[in-house]
């Protein structure tokens, strides 16, 4: 009974799809101002430099370890064990599964952050290869501060689950604005007195109130209450184990094309901070369509698929072609107003002319991949929403090992933007490889993708590019921020103006997708962009 009641208490706040979609891409976009606030700041205080090698590659033995012992993505397998549960009526076994799994994963991940903290000098040297000495032993100490945001955000990931499932995603939204919160408040607060190591303080501070105690408070809110059980032997923690598994055996360069690079990068001083300052930029877009879309249509997805196969096919291809529609709008006016973006959200203080000309460069080469970095993103949480994470880990695996020697052959041929190229081939093999096995296996059929949408989003992007770029030329030239800024306003308006034009006399759904302001509640089982696609219903 009280399982019961508290869904009916919890169901009135839970989202539909269309408004958990909405809540977090405006999530999204406030954590990306933040985030380029954040990127700002950052370049302001240290440039291009080895501190900023040093902070930037500090988190990748934190997130290998976290990787190699529970996934990396504790939340989206449990999302698919409590959604079981929920449809059960079975809420308080499942919050048994999930105190369980919290409790025995947390002393193995804690045994080995201890390791990480002991051997991060060896890791720092053989495998980021930071030549200059200062540089490597900086990295060590910030590695080591950072290790604990792995502990919150495993915790946090296990509590969020559970909001995911009751479809809340309220406290999802505000974990990331937290998170770049605390960056920001360690920056502009401590940059004086504590140098570099200030943004690592300000990562844990953050990490604490946004991966950790939002998730908390918000699944104590439902009725969720933690169990000192330890049961080694319990069939939730083997079932979870099994689905994680192939997460924790096998890596996709989702989460190993940073890597790859800092390991190329970490040979040349400033490299890795350059590349990191504009594929920082470039997440700032891509976080708004991409992840905000995977978060909230895995649980949409999972039930969908428990449901309605065909219904499930439809829905994952709606949602993709959406995103693919709008990734390559904001491609094209990326790449045309690429050097104005970098004058205004990085050229300053420590961030010289130079630099900002070689970020520029950068981000054109990132943007080229925004289609396959974002569409791949709603192709593996299909995978996750119907408990299969064992193909897309062997298709992950797979590509990686053939991209390695991408990698290192244009490394040696075009040096840091070759490494940017090959990132853009590995990513596009990656997305290309998860849909044509979801069409293999009859989930999601790529031919029932929207293609005349995507054609006309096509001929948008381009022309509207053009246009921005052609606004260019009447502006006057500079590298204040004034003008920058004037350089950046005006192109924007002479790309958006194009483009509505454009899919507005090619009768696009688009425009009416994107400005619709009264919608007919979602189905509990739709999925994020399909669900807002009233006009297409």
């Amino acid at each position: 009974m009280a399982d019961t009641t508290s869904s009916q208490n919890t169901r009135g706040r839970a989202s539909s799809a269309f408004s958990a979609s909405l809540l977090l891409m405006v999530s999204a976009l406030l954590s990306g101002v933040l985030g380029l606030v954040r990127g700002k700041l950052i370049a302001h205080f240290f440039g291009v430099s080895g501190a900023v090698d040093a902070y930037t590659g500090a988190f990748q033995l934190p997130d290998t370890i976290s990787y190699l012992l529970i996934g990396g993505v504790a939340s989206t397998t449990f999302v698919k064990l409590l959604t079981q549960y929920e449809n059960e009526g079975r809420q308080t076994e499942g919050d048994l599964a999930l105190s369980n799994v919290l409790n025995v994963m947390t002393l193995v991940l804690s045994a080995g952050l201890v390791l990480a903290g002991i051997f991060a000098p060896q890791y720092v040297r053989y495998v980021l290869e930071l030549r200059n000495p200062e540089t490597a032993h900086l990295c060590v100490q910030l590695t080591r501060i950072l290790l604990v945001n792995q502990l919150l955000g495993f915790a946090g990931g296990i509590f969020g689950s559970r909001l995911l499932v009751r479809k809340i995603f309220i406290y999802q939204a505000v974990q990331p604005l937290l998170y770049n919160g605390g960056i920001i408040a360690g920056a502009v607060l401590l940059h004086a007195r504590f140098g570099v190591h200030s943004l690592a303080y300000g990562a844990v501070v953050g990490a604490f109130f946004g991966f950790f105690l939002t998730y908390v408070i918000g699944a104590y809110s439902i009725g969720m209450r933690w169990s000192p059980i330890f049961n080694l032997r319990d069939p939730a923690l083997r079932e979870w184990v099994k689905l994680s598994l192939p997460l924790m055996l096998g890596q996709s360069l989702v989460t190993l094309d940073p890597w790859i690079r800092n390991h190329f990068a970490g040979h040349t001083e400033g490299a890795i901070s350059l590349m990191s300052y504009s594929r920082q930029l470039f997440n700032a877009p891509m976080n708004i369509i991409g992840p905000a879309a995977g978060a909230a249509s895995l649980p949409f997805f999972a039930s969908l698929w428990l449901k309605d196969k065909s219904a499930f096919n439809s829905a994952v291809n709606r949602s993709v072609s959406r995103l693919l529609a709008v990734s390559l709008l904001l491609t094209s006016v990326m790449i045309a107003l690429a050097q104005p973006i970098i004058d205004v959200a990085l050229r300053g203080g420590k961030f010289h002319g130079a630099d900002a000309s070689a970020a520029a460069s950068l981000f054109v080469l990132f943007c080229y991949s925004l289609v396959f970095w974002a569409s791949q993103n709603l192709y593996a949480r299909a995978f996750y929403a119907v408990g299969n994470t064992l193909t897309p880990m062997i298709s992950g695996t797979v590509v990686t090992v053939l991209s390695l020697p991408v990698y290192a052959l244009l490394f040696r041929t075009h040096g840091i933007p070759g490494l940017v190229i090959a990132s853009d081939i590995g990513i596009a093999a990656h997305m290309i490889a998860l849909a044509v096995l979801l069409n293999r296996k009859g989930m999601v059929r790529v031919a029932d993708l929207e293609w005349s949408e995507l054609g006309k989003s096509s001929l948008a992007a381009i022309l509207g590019g053009c246009a921005a770029a052609f606004s260019l030329r009447y502006l006057p030239q500079g590298t204040t921020f004034v003008t920058a800024l004037l350089r950046l306003a005006t192109g924007t308006a002479a790309w958006f103006v194009v483009v509505v034009v454009v899919l507005l006399l090619t009768r696009s759904a688009l425009p009416a997708v994107v400005l619709r302001r009264k919608t007919k509640p979602a189905s509990a089982a739709a999925p994020l962009i399909e669900a807002s696609d009233a006009p297409d219903r």
